[in-house]
């Protein structure tokens, strides 16, 4: 997954991403805002490696001996101990392992486990046997079977919560796996709990847990003993117990010290990260059973500080056995979990934590209780400004201040069930299954029902995601309600900020239509930009005759059409093809079928990766044109080399003209690096020159996270595209200064808004606007409600653009709604034409 900053496309559209792939990614516990930056520090002062301290499920006994000589049992074997209340389920579970000093090929072995075992009981695991003749005698028996011969010295064994073998080798990455429950090292072994292995031991010994509560130190809380294994059937004393009896349950428990709010705190990053937790009570809420598995709980009797949650998410990595409703005890440790994309570290990701409990251990009370009443959001309840400015500093060194933002209100309330009533639907569902809606329906709305960005860090406070924990695509447009009460816990991902992990919702269709754009007369010129997303010619049949009827339905058949990401013949396949005559040809002869015009078409081939985009897609910019409608000057010699030779503007019969059409502007230059060049040709229509830029900017790829904890975020990308935009106003300028009546329209996917330093840029040569303009952004001339060109994440926005120089009249200016507002899309951009009057 890569990061990428909310307001933009991913860097090219060519990225995907897992709902949340916690554990695909890097897990990072906090230990307080001030200390984000010296992580290496606070490993090297920490003491050998420890998991949570279990209170139910331990390892109780180890015998590596059986079949050896003088050994009083012919097999190997593991004794389980469940010092709860509750009798516990083990199937799923397993047995694992790993030698005193594994190499690099050295692999855990797993014994799965089936069955239960009671409160206080035991639970007996047979592993392999040795070759003692005659046989000595047989374990009692047992509950499951392995046939791993364990050694009779050194060794380690783990209690695992699931069956995948494990990975780690060391004590500290053994420490940070949520799935072991419990490990005891015992004689030299490499992974140990604590600062110290358990004793080493014989043929005639076994590791034995003594009485007392798990403390993770392996050297303390085992000692080298006579073998006594006991299954569940038994009723004996030995192989550890928590204080009595192994046959008589311990007391019921109750709530440890510590509740919810007392975990999550006032602050950002919990104040008990890193820390050990036990008994922590409250409600199931909901329960997440597929990619990052866990479930929520709340406390249903909260404090009365506004700034601290109430709910908590518990991470289990395997499906969670507790259901909606269970009154539980929760141990476990403390960890703010930050999602990192490659090369990010907790210090430098732009992302927000969510605060989760690890490596649980549960204990059910009751079952059917009634739920803690949802926090409706809305105008009532979410602030009007999104994130505060900081001035770029980071949030989580300031306290929760519910009524500064959303932000604010919104972390105040993780893990806690919201609840959002008739919801509408400001970004069309997804494949992940995510939509987007708004608490705030008067707020920034577009005339399709959207929520717009009105300007720069002005995000739409009450915008937020909806993703149904049942999985499957609710199928929502722009417009569409979400029925009823939408209702879950509030969670946060690195795609969209703060989201609803809901129940399963129910969708009103208010059927959204794709705009049909008025054409033109005869005697208008029309220009559009079409960014087809990645466009190749192994891209299905049905793209292809969506964006021929798109071009000739919805656009009405333009005259010159400028295409941004039109990748090369082979597609993303890195081959070295640069050529994209395949692509092109495919895609006019669609228009064709749709009922169009044979258009013919203008490009310049890349250097092979050097433009980016997908890898090995090479796309480019290019035009489409209608040449019964419009006529293409082609200047220049044949053999020059387009790609790194630019155009230059000259005078010719005292009108400005090319040498080179179609041609690349200043394609040398460093702003271009990795980034698609300007393409610019000249036409003529009724006998008129008209000169076209077709544009395709840097994207946003790289900026920080504007859901995250930088605030106000940077946005790095905008220099570069700052500088796009400065060499095409000059290229502009230059047309302009040869001929002040020249008819110039610039147009494309220039990826950043109209009220973006860029476009001022574009515009007046200045990024403060102080210059005179010489373009006019025709986005500027719609009504306030229809400038977007783009949904990304919920909120409407515009990325693409047509400007006109002083000459040329913008009769209209219409975005067409095709994909942006849709499920079912065939880019992610809306095309736009402007009808125009040289």
């Amino acid at each position: 997954m890569i990061a990428h900053t909310r307001r933009s496309a991913p860097p090219e559209r060519s990225i995907v991403h897992p709902r949340h792939p916690r554990r695909t990614l890097v897990t990072a516990t906090a230990v307080g805002c001030a200390a984000v930056g010296s992580l290496a520090a606070i490993a090297a002062a920490a003491p050998g490696a420890t998991a949570a301290p279990s209170s139910t499920l331990v390892l109780s006994e180890v015998f590596g001996g059986g079949g050896n000589t003088g050994a009083p049992f012919q097999n190997d074997f593991v004794e389980l101990l469940n010092r709860s209340a509750s009798a516990a389920d083990l199937t799923g579970w397993s047995v694992q392992y790993l030698s005193a000093s594994p190499a690099a090929t050295t692999t855990w072995q797993v014994t799965p486990l089936t069955g239960g075992v009671a409160a206080g009981g035991h639970f007996l695991v047979q592993e392999g046997a040795g070759s003692a003749n005659p046989p000595a005698p047989s374990l009692p028996t047992p509950d499951a079977t392995g046939v791993i011969n364990m050694s009779g010295s050194n060794g380690t064994v783990a209690l695992v919560h699931g069956t995948a073998a494990l990975t780690c080798k060391t004590a500290g990455d053994c420490a940070a796996d949520p799935d072991i429950i419990d490990l005891v090292g015992y004689g030299t072994a490499v992974v140990h709990e604590g600062s110290a292995d358990a004793p080493g031991l014989s043929n005639t010994t076994s590791a034995r847990r003594a009485d007392g509560p798990d403390t993770d130190q392996n050297g303390a809380d085992f000692t080298a003993a006579a073998p006594a294994p006991q299954n569940t059937a038994s009723a004996g004393t030995g192989g550890g117990t928590s204080g009595g009896s192994s046959s008589t349950p311990p007391p019921p428990p109750t709530p440890g010290p510590l509740r919810i709010h007392d975990i999550q705190g006032s602050s950002w990053v919990s104040p008990q990260a890193g820390n050990t937790v036990t008994d922590v009570p409250g409600i199931v809420t909901a329960v997440r059973t597929s990619s990052s598995k866990g479930f929520w709980i709340q406390d249903p009797t909260p404090d009365a500080n506004p700034a601290t949650s109430e709910g908590v998410f518990v991470f289990t990595s395997s499906t969670p056995t507790v259901a909606v409703g269970d009154s539980v005890l929760v141990s476990g440790t403390v960890s703010d979990y930050y999602a990192l994309s490659s090369g990010e570290t907790v210090s430098t990701t732009s992302n927000l934590s969510v605060t989760e409990l690890t490596k649980p251990t549960t204990t059910v009370l009751s079952h059917g209780n009634a739920l803690p009443a949802p926090v409706v959001l809305g105008p009532g309840t979410v602030p009007d400004t999104y994130a505060p400015d900081l001035g770029g500093a980071n949030i989580e060194t300031t306290p929760i201040t519910p009524s500064r933002s959303a932000l604010d209100t919104y972390e105040s309330l993780e893990g806690m069930r919201v609840e959002i009533d008739d919801a509408r639907v400001v970004g069309p569902s997804n494949s992940y299954g995510e939509t987007y809606v708004t608490s705030k329906p008067a707020e920034a709305p577009t005339y399709r029902g959207g929520t717009e960005l009105l300007g720069e860090n002005r995000t739409p406070s009450g915008r937020i995601e909806v993703v149904p924990l049942t999985g499957g695509n609710p199928g929502a447009d722009v417009g569409d309600v979400l029925t009823g009460a939408t209702v879950g816990p509030l969670d946060w991902s690195s795609f969209g900020g703060y989201v609803i992990d809901s129940a399963p919702v129910t969708v009103a269709h208010h059927g959204l239509a794709p705009v049909v754009a008025t054409p033109g007369t005869a005697k208008q010129l029309t220009v559009a930009t079409y960014n087809v997303e990645n466009l190749a010619p192994g891209d299905s049949a049905a793209k292809y005759q969506a964006l021929g009827s798109g071009v000739v339905t919805n656009l009405g058949a333009p005259d010159i059409v400028a295409l941004e990401e039109v990748q090369d013949n082979t597609g993303a396949t890195d081959d070295g093809t640069v050529a994209a005559d395949a692509t092109l040809t495919k895609l006019t002869d669609a228009i064709v079928a749709a009922g169009g015009p044979h258009y013919a078409w203008r490009e310049i081939d890349p250097a092979n990766d050097q433009d980016g985009g997908q890898p090995g897609g090479n796309i480019r910019v290019a035009f489409l044109f209608d040449p019964s409608r419009v006529s293409f000057v082609d200047a220049g010699p044949a053999d020059v080399n387009r790609t790194t030779t630019g155009t230059q503007v000259v005078k010719s019969h005292g009108k400005a003209a090319l040498t080179l059409s179609p041609g690349r502007i200043d394609p040398t230059n460093p702003v271009w690096t990795s980034s698609r060049k300007p393409l610019v040709g000249e036409f003529l229509f009724d006998k008129q020159s008209v000169f076209v830029i077709a544009n395709h900017f840097d994207s946003k790829g790289g900026d920080q996270n504007a859901d995250g904890r930088f605030q106000y975020p940077q946005r790095s990308s905008e220099v570069q595209r700052a500088g796009q935009a400065q060499v095409v106003h000059d290229f502009v300028q230059s047309l302009l200064a040869v001929d002040k009546k020249a008819q110039v329209v610039v147009v494309g996917d220039l990826n950043d808004y109209q009220f973006s330093p860029a476009l001022s840029v574009l515009r007046t040569g200045s990024a403060e606007g102080a210059g005179e303009a010489i373009l006019t952004d025709l986005i500027a001339t719609l009504p306030v409600d229809q400038r977007y060109t783009y949904v990304y994440e919920g909120i409407s926005q515009v990325l693409d653009h047509i400007l006109v120089s002083p000459t040329v009249d913008g009769d209209r200016y219409q975005v067409v709604h095709v994909n942006a507002e849709f499920p079912d899309q065939t880019s992610d951009h809306d095309p736009q034409v402007g009808t125009l009057s040289p």
